[in-house]
């Protein structure tokens, strides 16, 4: 089951690219894992190391004031691509709770809140100073209020943010699609008992 969202206060990662697709953020030969964890140390594989497997100093996570970071800001339609879930659990995987963007590919966004993983969407201008504001301020942390659906910044701005109520519930909850079902236990065994006797 993913862990429940409420309010998390993180150090900013800028990934400063659009239409980041799922096999950019998990390539498609690491995705034979059976399990969801372990997806981490895969995250943006071909972006994070060179040809010989070293790490590419040119990546942004690859910068040690970037290593704990916990919020990615990215551009617009990230997700884009096949519709792997794997995406989500390299990113929760690697230690990212919230990715904040303009747009998100459509499967990606309903994705991140089954996994627990909190997609925020802000517009286009106020993620381009948060980019900015990532790069050139040393440890540019934010927090991101879910029951509220606000995100709040060091320097006193606030952005409002909209989330469907069903998928908030999802996260706030920290359940998945199995979890959600298992919530109406008692009806469902109810329901077959009618049809057992019936």
């Amino acid at each position: 089951m993913p862990e429940p969202f409420t309010t998390h206060t993180g150090l900013v990662a800028p990934l400063d690219q659009i239409n980041v697709d799922t096999d950019q953020i998990i390539p498609k030969q690491f995705l034979k894992r059976i399990e969801r964890t372990g997806f981490g140390q895969f995250l943006f594989y071909d972006w994070r190391f060179t040809g010989d497997g070293s790490p590419d100093p040119g990546f942004v996570l690859n910068e040690g004031r970037y290593r704990d970071a916990t919020i990615l800001v990215t551009g617009d339609n990230f997700g884009c691509g096949s519709s792997r879930e794997h995406a989500p659990w390299a990113l929760q995987d690697y230690g990212f709770r919230v990715i904040i963007a303009p747009s998100f590919a459509d499967i990606f966004y309903n994705n991140c809140f089954k996994n627990g993983l909190l997609p925020v969407v802000l517009d286009a201008d106020t993620v381009r100073r948060m980019l900015a504001d990532a790069a050139e301020q040393h440890r540019y942390t934010v927090s991101v209020d879910l029951e509220e659906q606000v995100v709040s910044e060091p320097r006193g701005a606030s952005h409002r943010f909209e989330v469907d109520p069903f998928r908030k519930n999802f996260i706030l909850n920290g359940l998945d699609e199995i979890g959600w079902t298992l919530q109406y236990e008692d009806d469902i065994a109810a329901y077959e008992r009618t049809q057992r006797t019936g």
